[in-house]
């Protein structure tokens, strides 16, 4: 193998393409290459930190739900009792009201049936007057006498 002046220049032109590169070229690429990769890095860290996130907040999420879902059962519990409480109040009230009506009105037929008791004792002591009166003026006779009570009796 002959080594001559031409390998001897294309050995000499690759070194100095070697440190060229080196100096010049490598140090650029290397240092894109490696914000590149911290951008990834940083990237893949970002999307890990989000999915935690995302876990974290649907956890949250389901929480504030059950929360609020056992709150409004809650509101609707308290809801309840109070139209319970209410109509057993209206019931309360409407039965004593009743029993108010009733008396009142028991009340109101006992005076109704004394006064017509009071009107019928009236009544009867005007005809037993009247009674006695006809029959005073009349004689005393058996047959007229019984006459006279049946006349009352149908007018009574």
């Amino acid at each position: 193998m002959n080594i001559n002046l031409t390998l001897i220049m294309q050995a000499v032109a690759f070194a100095a393409f070697i440190w060229f590169c080196a100096r010049f070229i490598w140090p650029p690429l290397m240092k894109a290459i490696e914000t590149r990769q911290k951008q990834i890095a940083d990237g893949l860290a970002a999307g890990e930190q989000g999915r935690k996130e995302l876990a974290s907040a649907q956890k949250r999420e389901a929480e504030i739900i059950a929360e609020a879902k056992a709150k409004s059962a809650e509101i609707v519990a308290i809801g309840e009792k109070y139209k319970a409480d209410a109509i057993d109040q209206a019931k309360v009230d409407a039965k004593a009201e009743a029993d108010r009506i009733v008396a009142a009105a028991k009340a109101e037929i006992e005076q109704e049936v004394a006064r017509a008791r009071e009107q019928l004792r009236d009544s009867v002591a005007d005809l037993a007057v009247a009674g006695a009166t006809q029959i005073l003026k009349r004689d005393v006779d058996r047959n007229v006498h019984a006459q006279l009570l049946a006349q009352l009796k149908s007018e009574l």
